[in-house]
């Protein structure tokens, strides 16, 4: 059975992401906040085939943390899960930060392209982050909000990757707060799985944490410190060190 919804699930992305993005092209004369909500239109319709055919549902922790004001999401990255999640149920439209080259794909980069969020030129090395300061203070500035995930790359469930500093130097050197997010969507994900398991993913929110006063470093930490700590709050059977010992006999 779970082959088949597996099948199923991939069939509805294959047969929808090529119109859907004929169509977006077809509204790149219209404003940009009109082509950002017809474009999360595909992830919407993505994450609801993936409830009604494959069984991942999800809730939402803390949501009552999300600022009303300028954020940037630093989260934690297990899944393909979480890039359909984030900017189609975000209150913000968000931007990624990615590798220019992704422009190049058919249809889907093209589609990326147009909505204007943080492209680097990787080949230039440290200004690649300038470029990063640069545009993402031109978005923060247009009410938009950043997301990186700091380890880089999807972390199997129970694993924690590097947390690079570009996330929290960017908060930095822009003075915007961050909003932290744990989420076990890897549970029901799973990194390069064709199949995927039917299960409930939370996605917790923590508290904003303003870079003020605190050097990236530092600031950094707190990040990491609040979504590890979350992680073996929402799976503490993927953390033995945090489980009570059993009493001796």
């Amino acid at each position: 059975m779970g082959l088949l919804r597996a099948i199923v699930f991939q069939f509805v992305l294959i047969v929808t992401v090529i119109p859907y993005a004929f169509l977006c092209l077809l509204c790149a004369p219209l404003p940009l906040h009109q082509r950002y909500r017809i474009t999360m239109g595909w992830p919407r319709m993505a994450l609801w085939a993936a409830r009604f055919i494959l069984g991942i549902r999800w809730q939402i922790k803390g949501a009552h943390n999300l600022p009303d004001g300028p954020g940037i999401i630093l989260s934690k990255h297990q899944s393909a899960w979480e890039t359909l999640f984030f900017p189609a149920c975000m209150p913000r439209e968000l931007c990624f930060v990615y590798k220019k080259e992704l422009h190049m794909i058919p249809f889907f980069g093209w589609g990326l392209a147009l909505l204007r969020m943080i492209p680097i030129n990787r080949s230039k090395g440290r200004d690649a982050f300038e470029q990063v300061v640069r545009i993402g203070q031109e978005r923060i500035n247009e009410g938009r909000w950043p997301i990186l995930f700091p380890e880089g790359t999807r972390i199997a469930p129970g694993k924690t990757g590097r947390y690079k500093m570009g996330g929290a130097l960017l908060a930095s050197r822009t003075q915007t707060p961050v909003i932290p997010i744990a989420h076990n969507a890897g549970e029901c994900w799973p990194r390069r799985a064709f199949i995927k398991k039917p299960g409930l993913v939370t996605v917790s929110i923590g508290p904003a944490i303003h870079p003020d006063g605190l050097s990236p470093e530092a600031l950094n930490n707190k990040v990491q410190d609040w979504i590890e700590r979350e992680m073996r709050i929402l799976n503490p059977e993927r953390y033995p060190e945090t489980r009570p010992s059993k009493p001796a006999h």
